[in-house]
């Protein structure tokens, strides 16, 4: 699953603005979801709101934490980790090549409409999105397809990726083969996205009748996508009302799923974009668990009685560097100065909640091809002001834009962040001008357009594979960074075509090692995301990816 980069943002940054929902307040579940004292409304304040009921249209975090709920993919991922496990999908294997994969689908599985789940439904979704057109075929609508499996049966652009797909063939009703032409490092691992989970084949008739539309960088999303009641999944819980005027989400439990049912009936998601907000709901049993805890709140709650479980470090918080905004950041004498001027280690003690990291590189060593052996910039100020002087770069001014209303995984206070990196350059002698702009649209879209010599943003990883990490950002020229450097691209692309595991992974630390030696921006730290619970609560097991699966919740 992604949590929102510079382009994973893509659907937020160019959606119309939409609501999150629910059944009602607070006070209305006490009144009516829960008489007799046995609770079966489980709320969770969410930090934003999701940007459409189907998932196939999304690439941001929070519309996958309320979609995961309700649809499944062939693959997913276990409890509180990050292996991949069966789904829909109870066996798969491939060829040697890793170009034919073949899926056992699961019996007696049924969707939320009643239909049943088989290999042509399978089939019937992937042909679906690989026969999209118009703009559908917007990175910003169907960016995981795009990531995934390329373009699309006929591409109109030609920026778009040739497709990789090749066919869905369902060989019976409880096999379904998928080819791509060329190997994939997202392959098997993005068969687990929950973008590419399976929908009834009846709603996707119904889907197909509505358009997708884009009038300059607004994207208006189908009906379908905005309202309850026609997307239909296989998930533990179905979606039944979006009211976005209270900014939630409501689901109820299904109850002819076919594994463990859900313990609780209702499940709401309801948006809380302060951590102030969502603390103080917790706190007055307004809600029952929220996400993104601020590090300095995690006491607190804990004192207090509240549990605050926090995820394995599966992310990445970096300094972007973008080239073409600021023709000094070509030379790798300025952009090592920039390096060596900031405190990574004092940004961990004092932003982060325990068990923080400094990155070294762009992934976290948690996962496959992470290398022992990659250029290091220790914090050393005097040395940034000696690299700065020896390029002729001594009185360098910065442009430096950090976001406002937001809280990432990855990022828990952006503006102390930002304060803490700013002072660090500014004591080596550079002179920084902030840029503070609203997270969406306007802060990721100065971001994907290049329009920031300075910038903050990170990665949390859909699955456990090192191109889900560099092959985002430096698989190709991408404007967040401006620079062109064949070194780079190649030996990032390498390890995305080999099929062999164990060469795959050091071709990853290969490539990691190059990215660190040409220094495209900085690796600053990796965090491990806290998410609290109430008092009453049993909570899920906490993923690593933030995939929780709140089936498993149940009351005290």
């Amino acid at each position: 699953m992604r949590i929102l980069n510079s382009r994973s943002t893509r659907a937020l940054t160019a959606a119309i603005a939409v609501g999150l929902i629910a059944t009602g307040c607070a006070s209305d579940r006490d009144k009516e979801g829960n008489k007799g004292g046995a609770k079966d409304t489980f709320v969770f304040g969410a930090p934003g709101d999701p940007a459409s009921l189907d998932p196939a249209l999304a690439s941001d975090g929070e519309t996958f934490r309320v979609t995961r709920q309700a649809f499944e993919a062939l693959l997913e991922h276990e409890p509180g980790g990050s292996q991949l496990v069966g789904g829909l999908a109870e066996k798969w294997s491939s060829n040697p090549e890793g170009t034919v994969w073949t899926f056992n689908i699961r019996k007696g599985v049924k969707f939320h409409d009643g239909e049943a789940l088989d290999a042509k439904a399978v089939c019937a979704n992937y042909d679906y999105w690989f026969n999209w057109k118009g703009t559908y075929q917007s990175s910003a609508v169907s960016y995981y397809w795009q990531t995934i499996m390329g373009g699309f049966k006929a591409n109109e652009d030609k920026e778009t990726p040739k497709a990789n797909y090749k066919s869905c063939t369902a060989k019976d009703d409880a096999t379904a083969v998928i080819e791509v032409f060329e190997p994939s490092a997202n392959l098997p691992g993005g068969f687990s996205l929950n973008a590419l989970a399976i929908h009834s084949p009846k709603a996707i008739a119904e889907y197909a009748k509505q358009q997708v539309s884009e009038a300059g960088d607004a994207i208006t999303y189908p009906k379908y996508s905005q309202e309850a009641g026609t997307v239909a999944g296989t998930g533990p819980y179905k979606i039944t009302k979006w009211n976005k005027g209270n900014k939630e989400v409501a689901l109820e439990r299904f109850d002819d799923y076919w594994g463990e049912k859900a313990k609780v009936k209702n499940l709401v998601f309801r948006t809380i974009d302060t951590e102030d907000g969502r603390r103080q709901a917790l706190q007055a049993g307004d809600i029952d668990g929220y996400d993104l805890v601020a590090p300095a709140d995690i006491k607190t709650l804990e004192g207090a009685g509240f549990q605050v479980p926090t995820r394995d470090v599966f992310n990445l918080l970096y300094l972007g560097m973008t080239q073409e905004a600021n023709p000094a950041l070509k030379k790798p004498e300025v952009r090592q100065a920039i390096a060596h001027a900031v405190d990574r280690e004092n940004i961990v003690k004092t932003q982060l909640p325990e068990g923080g990291k400094v990155a070294t590189q762009f992934m976290p060593d948690t996962v496959a091809g992470y290398s022992e052996n990659v250029k290091k910039y220790a914090f050393d100020t005097a040395k940034a002001k000696q690299l700065l002087a020896g390029a002729g770069a001594s009185n360098l001014a910065v442009d430096f834009c950090y976001p406002t209303e937001v809280t990432r995984p990855y990022m828990p206070a952006p503006q102390d962040i930002f304060e803490l990196v700013k002072a660090d350059l500014e004591k080596a002698g550079i002179k920084v001008t902030p840029k503070p702009k609203k997270w969406n649209p306007d802060y990721v879209d100065a971001v994907e357009k290049g329009g920031c010599a300075l910038h903050m943003l990170g990665w949390t990883g859909d699955f456990n594979d090192g191109y889900n990490f560099i092959g985002t950002w430096f698989a190709g020229y991408d404007k967040q960074w401006g620079f062109k450097d064949d070194k780079v691209f190649n030996a990032v692309k390498a390890g995305s075509l080999q099929g062999d595991p164990t060469k795959r992974t050091d071709l990853y630390k290969a490539a990691n090692e190059a990215i660190m030696a040409y220094l495209p921006g900085l690796p600053l730290t990796s965090s491990p995301p806290a998410i609290a619970f109430g008092k009453n609560v049993v909570p899920p097991k906490v993923s690593p990816l933030t995939q929780e699966n709140f089936a498993e919740v149940s009351f005290k």
